[in-house]
C-alpha cells in the first residue's frame, strides 16, 4: 500500500485546471490502486507562514541545545517533513503565476528543504534525504508556448525549479504535465487537457505495473 502526498497550490478553489488535474489523477490512481491512502494539504486554503528568524535559528541549531522557543518556531517544519516522510507518492497541482509558482507553496518549500532533515552537507557536497520516492507534478498555465521548446520556454521558472528542488532533496523519479493557454480558446484547451489526461493514464497505469513487478 502507497501512501500519497497531495499539495494543492492554486489560489482558486473553483475553477482552478491543476486542481482539476488533481482530482483527474487522483481517481486515476486510485481507482488502479484502491487500498492506497492520499494526505491533503492546501497550502492555498490552508497558508503556511513563512519562516521567521526563530525558524531559521532552529534549523541551524543542534537537537540538543534546542529551547521551547525554538522547538515551537519549527514544529510546523516538523509536521510537513512528516508528512513528506510518510509518502512513497508525491503529487503537486501548481498553476504558474507571473512566470513562477504560487508563494503558497513555496512557503511549504522553504519550511521542508532543512537541514538534517531532507537534505545533508558533509562539508564537501549535498544528499538528498528523500529518496525512494517519485513525483508527479501536475501544472496549469495561462499562456501557451512554454513547453516542447516553445517561445516561452525561457519565462518557465515553474518546471526548472521544482525539478531541481525534488531532485536535491533526492527525488529522482520527477514527471511534470503541464496544460497550456488555460484563459486561451475553449477548444484548444479541451484538447490540451483531453492529450494529459491520457499522459496521466498511461503514467498511472505504469507505476502500477512496476509497484506489482517490485511487490
Amino acid at each position: 500500500m502507497n501512501t500519497i502526498l497531495r499539495i494543492d497550490a492554486s489560489s482558486r478553489s473553483t475553477g482552478s485546471v491543476s486542481r482539476a488535474l488533481g482530482d483527474y489523477f487522483e481517481d486515476a490512481w486510485l481507482d488502479r490502486n484502491p487500498r492506497d491512502r492520499v494526505i491533503r494539504r492546501d497550502v492555498a486554503a490552508e497558508p503556511i507562514g513563512h519562516i521567521a528568524d526563530r525558524t531559521i535559528a532552529g534549523f541551524y541549531t543542534p537537537a540538543d541545545q534546542f529551547t521551547d522557543e525554538l522547538s515551537a518556531a519549527t514544529a510546523l517544519s516538523d509536521l510537513l517533513i512528516e508528512e513528506i516522510q510518510a509518502a512513497d507518492v508525491l503529487l503537486l497541482t501548481v498553476p504558474m503565476y507571473n512566470f513562477s509558482l504560487p508563494s503558497a507553496l513555496k512557503a511549504w518549500i522553504d519550511h521542508v528543504v532543512r537541514i538534517g532533515h531532507t537534505f545533508s552537507f558533509d562539508g564537501t557536497g549535498f544528499t538528498g534525504l528523500v529518496t525512494e520516492r517519485r513525483a508527479y507534478v501536475l501544472c496549469a498555465f495561462g499562456a501557451g508556448g512554454y513547453v516542447g521548446g516553445g517561445p516561452f520556454a525561457a519565462a518557465d521558472f515553474v518546471q526548472p525549479y521544482l525539478r531541481f528542488i525534488l531532485n536535491f532533496l533526492g527525488v529522482q523519479d520527477v514527471r511534470f504535465f503541464t496544460v497550456e493557454a488555460t484563459v486561451g480558446d475553449e477548444v484548444a484547451l479541451a484538447a490540451s487537457t483531453a492529450r494529459v489526461k491520457r499522459e496521466i493514464d498511461a503514467a498511472v497505469a505504469a507505476a502500477t505495473v512496476a509497484d506489482d513487478v517490485a511487490a
